[in-house]
């Protein structure tokens, strides 16, 4: 009897590559075992209803602000019973920055790192010899090389679509050290005030169309003209790092001082607690996310993964233009979100409102009043 498996990705290489891939190998390895992979778009894999996939799934890859929502509803099946002592110790050392326990909450492993990710900085290195040896190590270097490029018709991109503009401001906090949530309010209105106050700032010397891109969207921009040479913020997609063929980008880390970290993004895979084949799944998930094959063939078809050991492998690097050594140091120090039930409603809400303010039509106190309201509004349902 052939147990069929149905997974669902979201659309890009960088996901669905490496997964397609494992589709014949371990079939090989395992002949009662069929396995099928599906897609969605980027916005429903970040602010979709999981809900609304997980009776038809036996494994989704999903972004890890879903877990309070996942545990108070118990809509995967978690890994605790899988995995020993040994196996969770391993699992933790091998996280890349705080992949492994952004997967845990209500003391039980609901899902796997299976990718890691975090703002990072990008340039066009053949562009970016024009005007600097290195990129900005600072948010002063970043205005000043911005400067330097406006005045010769180029620009620097920043990518803020409502989703990456609410991610922009979150990186920003972590990166002054405000507490996000405390005493129920998001943030302080004077630290999103500066926070704003720094964002505008790139805004004003971005391409025009940065409000209408995402990282992928500023990417491809990057990749098919010459005139945006350097991103200070956006997540990181290796695919980028060592194309085929045309120009390439090279990543490093954040315009920031010290060690200092962006927002920990990344993918996890879970088990739907509707699957009629749960140990299996389960299985194959832990197969997908075990070092050998996450710096292997996950690697080597266009994943992005989560292992901390696929990170610091030299051909792992070799083949991607050292995007992951590149770049550890801020995926280290990257800050976790809230994941608490509701956290995801909040962060959908309070998008648009994001991008306004840093597009100017909003002011940043008015923003700040804003995410409080919503922010205590998604509070309660910690306990519902």
């Amino acid at each position: 009897m052939t147990v069929t498996l149905r997974g669902l990705a979201w659309d890009h290489r960088r996901c669905w590559g490496p997964l397609d891939a494992s589709i014949a190998p371990y079939g090989a390895a395992h002949p009662g075992v069929s396995i099928q992979w599906d897609r969605r778009s980027l916005y429903e894999f970040g602010e979709g209803r999981l809900e609304d996939v997980l009776r038809q799934y036996d494994l989704i890859v999903f972004d890890h602000p879903f877990i309070g929502d996942i545990a108070r509803g118990r809509l995967m099946v978690p890994f605790d019973d899988r995995l020993d002592d040994a196996a969770r110790a391993r699992f933790a050392a091998d996280s890349v920055g705080g992949s492994w326990r952004s997967y845990e909450y209500d003391g039980a492993q609901w899902a796997l790192p299976i990718d890691a990710a975090a703002q990072v900085a990008s340039c066009r290195p053949d562009l970016l010899a024009r005007y600097a040896e290195t990129m900005p190590k600072s948010h002063a270097e970043a205005l000043d090389l911005g400067r330097r490029l406006r005045a010769d018709g180029c620009w620097i991109g920043l990518p803020f679509v409502p989703t990456d503009a609410m991610c922009l401001v979150m990186t920003l906090a972590a990166g002054r050290g405000d507490a996000v949530g405390m005493d129920g309010r998001f943030l302080d209105r004077d630290a999103v005030e500066a926070i704003i106050d720094e964002l505008r700032a790139l805004a004003a010397l971005a391409h025009p169309a940065s409000a209408d891109w995402n990282p992928i969207r500023c990417y491809d921009h990057m990749v098919g003209h010459d005139d945006v040479v350097y991103t200070p913020y956006a997540f990181g997609y290796v695919n980028y790092s060592a194309p085929a063929s045309g120009p390439r980008l090279r990543f490093g880390n954040i315009p920031a001082e010290g060690a200092r970290g962006s927002l920990l993004g990344g993918a996890g895979i879970g088990v739907s607690a509707f699957s009629a084949h749960p140990a299996a799944a389960a299985d194959y998930a832990l197969f997908l996310c075990a070092p050998d094959y996450q710096r292997g063939d996950y690697v080597r078809f266009g994943g992005q993964p989560g292992s901390l050991a696929a990170w610091r492998d030299a051909e792992a690097n070799r083949i991607t233009g050292n995007f992951f050594a590149d770049t550890l140091e801020t995926l280290a120090g990257s800050y976790l979100r809230p994941t608490h039930p509701g956290f995801i409603g909040f962060f959908r809400e309070a998008t648009h409102s994001a991008a306004d303010a840093i597009a100017g039509r909003l002011p940043a106190r008015a923003l700040a009043d804003r995410l409080d309201t919503l922010y205590a509004a998604s509070l309660p349902e910690m306990t519902a």
